[in-house]
Formats: C-alpha cells, structure tokens, sequence
C-alpha cells in the first residue's frame, strides 16, 4: 500500500507564469495526497486530484482516473489551447468530438473536398472556420493531435512540420512515427512538447462509451517534455478525448504491443484460429451452422464476455465438468504451437518490418481499392456468409 505524499507540480501557461496552489484532498489510504503550483495569468484554484497505485499481477502501478480531472480543472490546463485535429478516421472523429462536447476549442484539418472533409461537414464542423485545411490547421494549433493513418503521417510530415513552433504540443495516438523515424521521417523539433495518449479499442468505442457517460481505457506517454509540463498536459489530454483511467507507457513500449496485439490475438491470430477450426469441422462433415456456432458464435456471444466480465477461470467454471477438463488438457498444447510464432511476430515488430510493410502497403495509390478487395474475400467465405445467417438467429432477432 503506498502512503500519502505531498509533492509541487508545475503547469504551463500560455500566456505567462504565475503560481498558483491548490491543496488535493486525500479519499482513501490507497489514493496520494498532492500539491498542485499551476502556471497562469490571472486566477487562483483548488481541485482535488488523486493518485491510485493499484496491483497487477505482482507489479504496482499508478493509475490516472478520469475524476482526477474535473471539467474546472480540465479547462484551467487545456481552455486556453486550440485543438487542431489533422485526420478524421474513427480515431480523429472520435477525439474531435469527444473534446467538443468537453467545451475545448477544437478545429479540424483535412484534405478539402474529400471523403472525410464531406463527413466532417455532416458531423457539425464549419468549412473555414472549424474545418480548415491540413497546413491552416497546424498553423491555428497550439496542441495538434496527429491522427493521420501512419502512411499519412509520413507523407504530410512536411506539411505539417514548419509549424510546430516553440512552446506548442504534438499530439499522437500512436507511437508508430516517432519510434520508426528512420522510416517515416518524422523527427518533432526539440523545443515542442510530445505526447501520447492511445485509447485500447476503436474509436468508434471512444466515442460511444463518451455518449454513454463512461470512458475507454488509456495509455499515455510523453517523448519530450520541452515545458516541463507535459506528463500533466498527456493526462488532462487523455480525459478529454474520452478517457476513463490512463495508464502509463513509452512511445516504443505502446507501438510494440498495439503491433504485436493486432497482427495477434486481437485481430490476425484470432482469424487465423476460426479460420482453422472451421475448416476442419466442414472437412469432417459438419455442416456451416454447426461448425459456425461451435467456432465463432458460442465464443462471442457465450463464452468471451465471461472472460470479459470476470477472468478466464470463471468462463471455465461455468462451463462443464467435460469442457474442463477438455480445455485444461489442451491449452497448454496451443500455448506451445503458438508462442513461436508470437515471438517471430514481436521480432518482425521490434525490427521494423512490419512498419515497412505498412508503410509500403498503405502508400500505394490503389491502397484503399487493394484493401476492399482483401475485406471483401473474408466476407464472402464460406465462415463468415454462414454467420451472417447465424448472427439474423439470435435471441435479440427472434
């Protein structure tokens, strides 16, 4: 159990330095009693902030939570930046209007004309005043959230670049062009700060649990601390695009396991072990609803959000005596086929392979056409046709 501290922070302000103090509130023998000096013009303030170091595993970490960083607080740090979002994937989306209903000053900067300027435009956002050009965008900025797809980044990095002049913020949500430089370029100048603060799910689920009054899981990070200010300014940062507790990484620590996790159980291994499966049901006779259902339905409607909710030893638990039993003698077998393979995969990361491939992939000019037609073969197989069907069936459905 860690004990009560005391200790002085520093805010940066844009517009000049002040101190200011306000005493933090300790709730619980597990929460940090803190000081708080904030740089700025004109105002005084108190805000309870709290501090919780919590135990995974064997490991304690701390852990920033979303009421660490009341609206009051929030605005004193961050009111008086202008936001400028360059991007409007579901990740730019979901930042830019989380932050809007915050009440922060937000812009967004895209190519005009295009798909996401059009979207942009449904979601509210004004051309010329709120929605501006990439280069106007960087310009107004003094906190640019850089939300391009990574090919993106690299190619706009020139655009962008000239400015970000002393004092402002980059922003990322992934640490892929910063760690990979030497191959996207992208080198922040030394008098900026940089941060990070990378949602664990979609944005569309950003968005979505902000709607709902909840908030995502986070990770945030800081790469260069030019206002010694910027571990602060990455927390209020990671609440106000929809965070509900943030946890602490590197650049390089959040780019390993986002790839790994992806190209992993997230995404690829798990199509790959449907995939396998299903084939050898059918092969031996079973027919597509069964193998389906025994394959990919029962785990995501019946068994994971067990896992979800309380650990897999739970999902066992209520499972049968034979699934038990049948599940504990061959885990362990799949632990040892698979984990080569995750270690080649996290090499093919940590070498830099897999953001070659990235990059190379995504740059092509028929990239998005190339990737329809990838998608579009995993939905026309056979697995995923039957569990279009299979999905109609549900209880919800009936």
């Amino acid at each position: 159990m860690r004990a009560a501290t005391s200790r002085v922070v520093s805010y940066a302000s844009r517009n000049g330095a002040k101190t200011m103090t306000g005493m933090m509130m300790n709730r619980s023998p597990m929460l940090a009693h803190q000081t708080f000096v904030c740089s700025s013009p004109s105002y005084l303030f108190q805000a309870k902030r709290t501090l919780k170091t919590l135990t995974f595993g064997t490991t304690k970490e701390n852990v920033v939570e979303r009421s660490d960083f009341p609206p009051s607080l929030l605005h004193k740090i961050l009111g008086q930046d202008t936001m400028a979002v360059i991007g409007y994937g579901v990740q730019g989306r979901a930042q830019s209007l989380n932050m809007r209903d915050n009440g922060l000053k937000v812009i967004v900067g895209l190519r005009k004309d295009g798909e996401s300027w059009n979207k942009a435009v449904e979601d509210g956002w004004v051309p010329g005043k709120t929605l501006v050009t990439i280069e106007e965008a960087a310009k107004q900025g003094t906190t640019i959230l850089y939300l391009l797809s990574d090919a993106g980044q690299k190619s706009s990095w020139s655009t962008v670049l000239p400015h970000l002049t002393q004092g402002k913020t980059l922003y990322f949500s992934h640490g892929f062009s910063v760690v990979f430089k030497d191959q996207t370029t992208v080198i922040p100048p030394k008098d900026i700060d940089v941060i990070l603060v990378a949602p664990k799910g979609s944005g569309t689920t950003v968005r979505s649990l902000f709607q709902e009054g909840k908030g995502i899981n986070s990770s945030y990070a800081v790469f260069q601390d030019y206002s010694k200010n910027a571990v602060q300014r990455a927390q209020a940062m990671g609440v106000a695009i929809g965070s509900g507790y943030l946890y602490e990484t590197t650049f390089e620590k959040e780019v390993m396991s986002d790839l790994t996790g992806e190209r992993g159980i997230l995404m690829g291994a798990i199509q790959g072990l449907f995939q396998a499966q299903y084939e050898v049901l059918r092969a031996n006779g079973h027919s597509p609803s069964e193998a389906f259902n025994e394959t990919v339905e029962e785990a995501t409607q019946s068994l994971y959000p067990l896992i979800g909710a309380k650990g897999m030893d739970w999902m066992y638990a209520n499972c049968s005596a034979t699934a038990q039993r049948g599940a504990l003698d061959w885990w362990k077998k799949f632990y040892e086929a698979s984990k080569p393979v995750f270690e080649e995969l996290y090499t093919s990361v940590k070498t830099g392979q897999e953001t070659k491939r990235v990059l190379d992939a995504n740059s092509k000019k028929d990239y998005r056409r190339g990737l329809e037609a990838e998608l579009q073969e995993m939905a026309k197989s056979e697995m995923w046709a039957a569990g279009r069907t299979v999905r109609s069936l549900r209880p919800e459905n009936q």
